[in-house]
């Protein structure tokens, strides 16, 4: 005997794998691109995929009407803004090391360096500090909560509402309301402080801007009596600045 729910459930199954399949397609398309290979045209799409010229042209003409294929089916301008977004994240990792180094020195703190992830920052660069008997870390690859310093940083300079609100989807009302408010007092003073919820520890981050967005954030983690209580707090909050500052400029070329 028949399920009756059988006949109703696949066509949803259908309807479900069709747009993955068109995604597939469409980035088999793209993939085409190589060294010899700097414009697409139907009839080579349609020898290297197996498929007709009439559908080798239809994703052509959707993929340029995306944005992602010029108008002669060259790289569009989209592929050309993701192409800048990794560049400039290429230089950071490239540069931002030795800075690191000099601030954590510097400070006798660990320094962070982050991009903005899903649901906050994302570790990408530690610099532990050298020396004293106590040492606050972070493993690369950590995804920081979005009270953390970094993540306030990234969310408070993004230009897409629509990413701070899915970062700060699962916080309750009161909480969001305190939250937007921190974002907007982070975006006035240009640091930010983490609300880390821990006895003794503290936070900071500056914004790193590359073209006209934030593009990553770096942080120094540490003990509140040398972040907050100590004589020498702002002298390291402000170092923090300088170095961030200084690595916007050597990105910017």
């Amino acid at each position: 005997m028949t399920d009756p729910t059988d006949d109703e459930a696949a066509p949803a199954a259908a309807s479900d794998r069709g747009p993955i399949q068109s995604i597939d397609r469409a980035a088999n398309v793209l993939a085409l691109f190589d060294e010899r290979t700097r414009t697409l045209a139907p009839a080579l799409v349609a020898e290297r995929l197996g498929l007709n010229r009439t559908t080798a042209h239809r994703y052509l003409q959707a993929l340029q009407g995306a944005g992602f294929l010029s108008a002669n089916f060259g790289p569009g301008p989209l592929l050309d803004q993701l192409s800048a977004l990794v560049s400039i994240r290429q230089q950071i990792l490239a540069l931002a090391p030795p800075l690191m180094r000099r601030l954590s020195y510097s400070t006798g703190l660990t320094v962070v360096l982050s991009f903005l992830g899903r649901s906050g920052a994302v570790v990408a660069l530690v610099e532990e500090a050298v020396g004293g008997t106590i040492l606050i870390t972070v493993r690369v690859g950590t995804v920081l909560e979005p009270r953390a310093a970094q993540s306030r940083v990234l969310l408070a300079f993004q230009s897409d509402p629509e990413v701070v609100a899915r970062a700060l989807a699962d916080l309750p009302e009161d909480e969001l309301r305190r939250e937007e408010a921190e974002l907007a007092r982070v975006r006035r003073e240009r640091v930010a402080w983490a609300d880390l919820r821990r006895t003794g520890l503290a936070s900071v981050a500056a914004p790193i801007f590359g073209g006209d967005d934030v593009q990553a954030a770096m942080g120094l983690i540490g003990t509140e009596a040398m972040l907050v209580d100590s004589g020498e707090a702002a002298a390291r909050v402000r170092a923090l600045s300088e170095v961030a500052a200084e690595l916007e400029v050597l990105v910017a070329g």
